[in-house]
């Protein structure tokens, strides 16, 4: 038996639903161990290394390994899970002045060792709870929230493009509608994700003509030691822009070891 598979998740899926659905698939992995390693949220897609039977046990051996992602930036609109899928906020900071060559600097500034705060809507664990769920239960003033040491080897804008209001909403309610209904009661707290009102926030930015006709959503590609939130990316480089934003598409693209001296991988998955 292979030590592990490449799959591809699609946005929409979870690390474990697109697991299952690819052992359905494949009779001979019925009731085979299958592990993740390096999970991937649910509004972003790629590449996912899954680990198959005995190799279960090394996992921790793939926890280090280096990533490449295709993100995207939507300035103008911000949520408290940094992506589409989050309570949203919008207008308030205004987006004029984000040129192209301001993005390019302002990226420049982001490559090399820095440390990054998680996402308070991630699955890293706190006293024993993921964040997710100090955040839903409103208890985020009694811990405090960790950072990552990290090195971004690589950040570069690739393009800029414009999307009409109405695009960006219809675009962004396909998005949240990707994840199949969540009732497990043991999630309750989650509420599917808060979609009711996920998509009411989309629908008032739809009908909100105080807001931009237009938005700007900028791509960027970017190689990153372990555990890097493009998330938390996106949400810093609207900052420095003196803007806000949020992650409006994220891609995994590479998965292995990564050797920055010669830009390229010495091991890729």
């Amino acid at each position: 038996m292979e030590k592990y598979i490449i799959l591809h998740k699609k946005v929409g899926e979870t690390p474990l639903s697109c697991a299952e659905d690819y052992r359905q698939t494949h009779p001979d992995l019925i009731g085979v161990p299958m592990a993740y390693a390096g999970r991937l949220d649910p509004m972003a897609s790629g590449k996912l290394l899954i680990l198959l039977g005995d190799e279960c046990k090394n996992q921790t051996n793939y926890h280090g390994l280096d990533k490449e992602y295709e993100f995207s930036v939507l300035f103008g609109i911000e949520s408290d899970s940094l992506d589409v899928l989050g309570r949203l906020s919008a207008g308030t900071k205004k987006t004029d002045e984000v040129t192209e060559e301001k993005i390019s600097a302002v990226a420049d500034k982001f490559v090399g060792a820095i440390e990054l705060p998680y996402p308070k809507f991630s699955a890293k664990t706190v006293q024993g709870k993921p964040l997710h769920m100090w955040t839903l239960e409103n208890r985020l003033n009694e811990i405090e929230i960790p950072t990552k040491q990290s090195t971004v080897y690589s950040l570069s804008l690739t393009k800029i493009e414009t999307l009409s209001r109405e695009e960006l909403v219809n675009q962004a309610l396909t998005k949240v509608n990707s994840i199949p209904e969540v009732t497990d009661e043991r999630k309750a707290l989650g509420n599917d994700f808060r979609r009711v009102d996920v998509r009411q926030d989309w629908e008032n930015v739809r009908n909100d003509s105080s807001l931009p006709n237009n938005f700007q959503i900028a791509h960027f590609t970017c190689t990153a030691s372990s555990g890097t939130y493009m998330r938390t990316l996106a949400s810093l480089i609207a900052k420095e822009l003196d803007t806000c934003s949020l992650a409006w598409s994220i891609h995994r693209t590479k998965i292995g070891v990564f050797n920055p001296d010669l830009n390229t991988w010495k091991i890729e998955y």
